[in-house]
């Protein structure tokens, strides 16, 4: 009596005969498990090797060291406007009026000195306001300004250099108004977008994206004047949107291992017992008939 109560609590049980006599299905049915085992496996690598990048939206200034200033980077080609001409000027609510700004700013000649190139990194408040490319500096105002321009870059903040991240930072480049009127002035009005991006390691880094809407008209000074310009007015929204760079826990991917390699062997198992005992059914079947 104490012996079979003894057996009751064996927990290596006898292995039935259909998990111990080996056959042919059964051998198809491991490799194919190891095959499948394996492409999960790899699979699962390497979505915890990969990383996530997720996205949310607050309102918030996001970069609150520094000092009220974004970054501006302005790159423009005017091929009919001689440098001596070119100028930028910047104003703003907070009451900033700065004309012919040259600080970090290059000039380069285009067609044989007919034409120019301007290049300038400078800061705006973070307030609404402009900055536009005109002759306004220029010490003698030309008869017929050419405005005809083409935009290589217009960026604000930090440059984001991540594939995952697919936004408008660069709007303007390209943007190409060689064919319009030379007198025209040009407005673009632009709606900037705080945007923050945390890697791996927490390190933020601040951008901006924007949006553009676009006008030309002629405009007139008070004597009668034709004074063409190219105008950025902008504005900053106070939705911030951060991207944020996530990777799999390691807890979570070797659970996921485990569960397909135990789910893999049971339902193989399943799978070869059902064959197994349809085979051995058969058998029987056909021992009876012989006999």
């Amino acid at each position: 009596m104490r012996r079979e109560v003894v057996h009751g609590f064996d927990i290596y049980r006898k292995v039935p005969k259909d998990l111990t006599q080996p056959t042919y299905t059964g051998a198809f049915i491991s490799i194919l498990c190891c095959v499948f085992i394996l492409f999960l496996f790899l699979s699962e690598l390497t979505g915890f090797i990969a990383t996530e990048i997720v996205n949310e939206l607050y309102v918030d200034d996001p970069d609150k060291d520094s000092g009220g200033k974004i970054d501006v980077s302005l790159n423009i080609s005017l091929p009919n406007l001689h440098c001596d001409l070119v100028g930028l000027d910047i104003q703003d609510e907070m009451g900033r009026h700065e004309v012919g700004h040259i600080d970090n700013s290059m000039k380069i000649p285009l067609n044989q000195g007919e034409g120019c190139r301007f290049e300038g990194d400078f800061t705006v408040n973070k307030v609404p306001g402009n900055f536009h490319v005109s002759t306004h500096s220029a010490t003698a105002q030309p008869q017929n300004p050419d405005m005809t321009h083409t935009i290589h870059k217009l960026a604000f903040g930090e440059k984001l250099q991540v594939q995952k991240v697919q936004g408008a930072f660069n709007a303007l480049g390209g943007a190409n108004r060689l064919s319009s009127n030379p007198l025209a002035s040009h407005d673009y009005i632009l709606k900037i977008v705080p945007t923050v991006y945390e890697d791996l390691s927490g390190r933020q880094r601040f951008s901006y994206q924007y949006t553009v809407a676009n006008k030309e008209y002629v405009a007139y000074s008070h004597t009668g004047r034709i004074i063409p310009a190219i105008w950025f007015r902008y504005d900053l929204s106070p939705i911030t949107v951060k991207y944020t760079e996530k990777r799999q826990p390691v807890y979570r991917f070797i659970t996921t291992i485990c569960a397909i390699i135990g789910g893999t062997f049971t339902v193989a198992g399943i799978i070869d017992s059902c064959i197994f005992t349809a085979s051995e059914a058969w058998k029987k079947i056909q021992i009876g008939k012989m006999s």
